[in-house]
């Protein structure tokens, strides 16, 4: 398990998920809209790794 890869991860979509709450409240609802999906495909898709022979 890479714990940095990982890290990467939580911090990009709490990243997207904080951006799209701010922008949310402001009123721009198309952008929050976009964050909030890329912040749920961020959280649930595993990203391909390369194989190791």
């Amino acid at each position: 398990m890479n714990t940095s890869k990982s890290l990467y991860r939580d911090a990009m979509t709490g990243t997207f998920f904080v951006i799209g709450m701010l922008s949310f409240m402001s009123g721009q609802f198309i952008l929050s809209t976009l964050l909030f999906g890329t912040a749920s495909l961020a959280s649930n898709l595993n990203l391909a790794m390369p194989a190791h022979i």
